[in-house]
């Protein structure tokens, strides 16, 4: 007996309603790319090695999928790296290729193998998938799709209110209200730092205050201890603590905390700036809110941080994410293009969608008419009516084989099929058809010129 096919562990297979689900989120997500103006690009699956290997740490390298050479690849290694048993070695003499682990480098070796062909700012989106040789789990997969849009080539915060701006059209095209950006700034956490006087314990400052909301205030404080940082600067940060209020109430806490920092207070500008844009020009369904504790990518970012919260009530992490970089194309030797981007998270958006019931009901509905096969003569007066009807943007499709009536009603109904037209015997007479809804069950005797008309 055959064993039954499987799929690598952390893919999926999808059916013709999901894709028709994630299709819409793509087609509206990339809509308003288009209309804030950025233009597509794409880029291989699969990169030289060398393109991608050191760009995420040592944990990021042990995540991506590598490709073996062609050939006899084994050929190449010396017989020492066998006898060492270094994976580490061996690997990069039998594989010169990998699959990309996100849409950010190979954009930066884009940008710079292309220089001289871009204009200056830069402004691109990029929808395709990426993989990761992840543990699968809830929400976490080795194969997805990244949703990504940057600007590189300009240091304005004005690109910083547009990215609030697409977030919120791109939610409210959704139908999906409600949703929280939050911001940040990677100088205002490198402030709190250089004012505590742990400089240099930025990340263990962040990673602690980033659980804030999780393990409470005592808990966090405890960590801070732990990791060296001194308790005189911890009660310098009591204020922070029980930061709450609009916007400009934190950032007034803000200013005094950050007083005696440079960096911090230019952090505190830059999220005015922003803010103050914002609150001109408005959003539609979203909110703008500020949030100290926010940390991601704190590695990377050096500006603006963003993250984006489901409305209340729907439980789901972050469902986009981003920010100011200032030095992408530096890994790839081209300095001080500095840039700033924000990404979709595809998967958890559809859930979100899913649990609120937002996805339109028609957008798995592939064929609007099914056409009853009751014979060959009555078939190819049936592909006549079917070409008639396509020519007219309506689609539409004859069962292909002459079924029992009630069966070929069941796969209309079972595929969701609005119409049916039935072409038998006395309509072929009289040069008329009958069209069924198969919801409401009404049926009327028309026209070719009528069933045209009342399908479209």
């Amino acid at each position: 007996m055959a064993q039954k096919p499987s799929i690598p562990k952390g893919t999926r297979d999808f059916n013709p309603q999901e894709v028709a689900k994630r299709n819409y989120i793509f087609n509206t997500i990339r809509s308003q790319f288009e209309i804030f103006g950025f233009q597509p690009i794409e880029t291989p699956s699969f990169e030289n090695s060398d393109t991608l290997m050191g760009k995420y740490g040592e944990e990021g390298d042990r995540l991506i999928f590598k490709i073996l050479n062609s050939g006899d690849y084994l050929s190449k290694v010396k017989d020492e790296l066998y006898q060492i048993k270094d994976s580490n070695k061996i690997t990069s003499s039998i594989s010169e290729k990998a699959l990309r682990y996100d849409l950010t480098v190979p954009f930066a070796r884009y940008v710079v193998q292309h220089q001289n062909e871009i204009d200056f700012p830069f402004k691109r989106y990029q929808i395709q998938p990426v993989w990761r040789a992840d543990r699968p789990q809830k929400g976490r997969f080795r194969e997805f799709f990244q949703c990504d849009a940057d600007v590189v080539g300009s240091n304005s915060l004005w690109q910083e209110v547009e990215f609030v701006q697409l977030y919120d059209a791109v939610f409210t095209a959704l139908g999906l209200h409600g949703v929280t950006i939050k911001i940040n700034n990677r100088k205002i956490l490198s402030g709190i730092a250089e004012v505590i006087g742990a400089q240099d314990k930025l990340i263990d400052f962040t990673v602690a205050l980033d659980k804030l909301d999780k393990i409470g205030e005592a808990k966090v404080k405890e960590e801070m201890l732990s990791k060296g940082i001194p308790q005189s600067g911890i009660d310098t940060l009591q204020p922070l603590f029980s930061l709450s209020g609009d916007f400009g109430t934190q950032v007034s806490e803000l200013k005094s905390i950050l007083e005696t920092s440079e960096e911090g207070k230019k952090g505190i500008e830059e999220l005015e700036f922003i803010n103050t844009g914002i609150e001109t020009l408005g959003l539609e369904t979203a909110t703008l809110q500020l949030d100290v504790t926010l940390a991601r990518g704190l590695n990377y970012y050096t500006g603006a941080i963003f993250e984006v919260a489901a409305p209340e009530g729907v439980t789901m992490g972050s469902i986009g994410g981003g920010g100011r970089y200032d030095d992408l194309t530096g890994i790839f030797g081209l300095k001080d293009m500095s840039g700033v981007g924000i990404s979709f998270g595809l998967d958890r958006i559809a859930l979100v969608l899913e649990d609120l019931g937002l996805f339109p009901v028609t957008i798995t509905n592939t064929v609007k008419v099914l056409f009853i096969n009751f014979g060959e003569a009555e078939a190819m007066a049936s592909m006549k009516a079917v070409k008639a009807l396509r020519t007219h943007g309506v689609s539409a499709e004859l069962f292909p084989d002459k079924k029992k009536t009630i069966k070929q009603f069941n796969y209309a109904n079972k595929r969701d099929i609005p119409f049916v037209v039935l072409l038998g015997e006395s309509e072929l007479a009289s040069n008329t058809y009958t069209l069924k809804n198969m919801g409401s069950g009404e049926q009327q005797q028309v026209s070719l010129e009528q069933l045209i008309s009342a399908l479209q």
